[in-house]
């Protein structure tokens, strides 16, 4: 694990820090967690990770995901017929107006903090999606990013930031998987190609030492 240096055009990016995923009631996605540990070790980091940006003033953007009924959003050129852009429909997750896209009390969007839209897929930058924009209104060049699933959507948002020219930093104990393996897999064969792998300790670190030689950008 490399030890990071706040770069003064930082931002967190948290994906997906909705009720699906966070909330046993509401959650169906919740339901699907084989490692509850991984989960609730990925709440503690991505909110100490969360704290620290804040307290630093660095930049948050927030990645929900929220499709109207049918999810006609996945449909694209082509009919949904494999993968997330069949399945979703079918689970009827993510749908506006359900309890399950609200955000999580925890990680609900402070005042100026941008919440992404128009995004409609695995990506945090698909489909129609602002994130780019939001990224670049802001100067922002590195990622530090926090999430769900591991393997899905934090992986296609790493992957996708990388060709789009951003340096991108995995905080692994602010993400989690469904399973340990999957989380591992990604760790050890996936991260290192696209980014570096940071954990929400030494993000909060680095960001403390960043502060103390006055390194840190403090635009809103």
């Amino acid at each position: 694990m490399t030890v990071i240096s706040a770069h003064p055009n930082a931002a967190l990016v948290l994906i997906e820090f909705q009720r699906e995923w966070l909330d046993p009631r509401h959650g169906r996605l919740n339901h699907l967690v084989e490692d509850r540990g991984l989960l609730d070790t990925a709440v503690s980091g991505a909110a100490a990770a969360l704290a620290a940006a804040r307290a630093h003033r660095v930049p948050v953007v927030h990645v929900p995901l929220v499709l109207t009924p049918g999810a006609p959003e996945l449909e694209g050129w082509t009919p949904a017929r494999l993968g997330l852009r069949a399945a979703i429909p079918k689970a009827g997750t993510w749908i506006q107006g359900s309890a399950g896209v609200e955000f999580a009390d925890a990680f609900r969007p402070a005042l100026g903090e941008p919440v992404v839209r128009g995004r409609a897929g695995a990506s945090a930058f698909a489909g129609s999606s602002d994130f780019d924009l939001i990224l670049r209104r802001l100067g922002v060049t590195d990622l530090y990013l926090a999430g769900f699933a591991t393997h899905v959507c934090v992986e296609s948002t790493l992957r996708e930031a990388h060709d789009r020219g951003y340096t991108t930093h995995v905080i692994h104990d602010a993400c989690a998987a469904f399973s340990r393996a999957q989380q591992e897999h990604v760790r050890e064969h996936v991260i290192h190609h696209f980014g570096e792998e940071t954990d929400a300790a030494a993000f909060a670190a680095a960001l403390d030492h960043a502060a103390s030689v006055g390194s840190v950008s403090h635009s809103s």
